[in-house]
């Protein structure tokens, strides 16, 4: 791999999306990702059902690209002993466990760092490793309604709705990786190690900056607003003829560029309209005013226009429009990958572009314990060694793959 971490190597323990996110991430920047699966059946987003290619897992396939994978029997002392030789020079290790587990089979932090003072060690919980819930697991919808993201997602008046995205799995996948990085630039300049701890809930909160100042000002907790901003107008979807668009008039000089786009320019001296203030007290006024006018013409007769005088606009996409977009490829965020069994696939690409060391997108993920043998091979264990690990049910070792296809950005 090549990047700027390479060199680090990071061992991953977590499962389903959040862990396997920071894996991923730090993957594409050139760690050197091991990707240490349960036994029986591995990370268990492998048994999502839908959809597959070619029998494999989809979801699997898009978070775990960029890894080596071995199987891993944590409850065999051999493969308690394979993962203690491993941890000895590993930079990081991430794990998803809920607390308390890993210390049940002597694999605490503790025992870790005893066994490598410089380790990373990366917890990713429910709800974090301490106070009344410390105990707790997590889920992201669980998060997404304990933070009160819930209450200000969706249409006002509505039942509660969570997020279309797991925001809390990804953010949180997201925090892991800058929580890793802080402390591996505090490993260059001293050698330590330390626990990195963050968690679904802490993920999901963090997202509520903008409602969190409003109960801090106020003491009341505001509830959902639609597509509409809390605290500017008009920012927000509107329905054209065709389709929706997103206009934002986040401050007074877009506001009045919009009047006058949308051919009313006596709305930028009315008392409802003139000030942010007004526009919000008179929301519900102003945005139908505003749909009626959209509704005349075609998202792009709008967009174009809108563009033409400064104002922020874009298009409410679907996913597919979004990953078929020009920018969005131009951009190196649709990469192409060959799987070993599912064939050639498309994953979403990285996010951070580098000038000096780009990002690179080379390997699908890897089928359950596809490189056991590797890995161990370079423990120092033999290949009869190996063998006898895989007949004792201590690891699973899969088909090596014969070739990867590299794409950088």
């Amino acid at each position: 791999m090549s990047g700027p971490l390479t060199g680090m190597r990071v061992l991953e323990l977590a499962q389903i999306m959040a862990g396997p996110t920071a894996g991923m991430m730090l993957a594409d920047m050139g760690a050197d990702v091991i990707k240490v699966e349960k036994l029986p059946g591995g990370d268990d987003s492998r048994g999502y059902s839908e959809p597959r290619v070619n029998g494999e897992s989809a979801p699997f396939m898009i978070l775990n690209r960029n890894k080596r994978g071995i199987a891993l029997n944590l409850k065999h002392a051999a493969g308690r002993e394979i993962l203690l030789k491993m941890v000895r020079d590993a930079d990081v290790l991430t794990e998803n466990y809920r607390k308390g587990t890993l210390e049940k089979l002597g694999l605490g932090y503790d025992t870790l760092a005893a066994e490598n003072p410089g380790l990373i060690y990366c917890a990713v919980s429910g709800y974090g490793r301490d106070g009344p819930f410390g105990d707790k697991g997590g889920f992201d919808l669980i998060a997404q309604g304990f933070a009160g993201l819930m209450s200000i997602t969706g249409e006002p008046g509505g039942a509660p709705a969570k997020t279309g995205n797991s925001v809390a799995d990804i953010n949180a996948g997201i925090l892991a990786v800058a929580g890793i990085l802080a402390a591996y630039a505090h490993k260059l300049k001293t050698g330590e190690g330390q626990v990195v701890d963050t968690s679904l809930m802490e993920a999901a909160l963090q997202q509520t900056y903008w409602h969190a100042a409003i109960y801090f000002a106020t003491g009341e907790s505001p509830g959902a607003t639609g597509s509409a901003h809390i605290l500017t107008a008009p920012y927000q979807a509107f329905k054209a003829s065709d389709g929706w668009i997103n206009v934002g008039g986040a401050n007074q000089a877009n506001w009045e560029r919009i009047a006058e786009v949308l051919g009313h320019p006596e709305w930028r001296d009315d008392p409802r309209f003139a000030t942010n203030a007004a526009r919000m007290t008179h929301l519900t006024v102003l945005t139908a005013a505003m749909n009626a006018v959209i509704a005349t013409r075609t998202r792009s007769e709008w967009i174009e226009a809108f563009d033409a005088a400064g104002v922020p606009v874009g298009p409410v996409h679907t996913i597919g429009e979004a990953l078929e977009h020009p920018q969005t490829r131009a951009r190196g965020m649709v990469v192409d990958l060959k799987h070993p069994r599912a064939g050639n696939i498309k994953s979403l690409g990285c996010p951070l572009h580098f000038s000096r060391t780009p990002t690179e997108v080379k390997r699908a993920a890897p089928l359950l314990g596809e490189h056991t043998r590797e890995v161990l091979r370079e423990y120092g264990y033999g290949d009869a060694e190996i063998e006898r690990f895989i007949a004792e049910g201590t690891v699973v070792a899969g088909t090596d793959r014969s070739a990867d296809t590299a794409i950088t950005s």
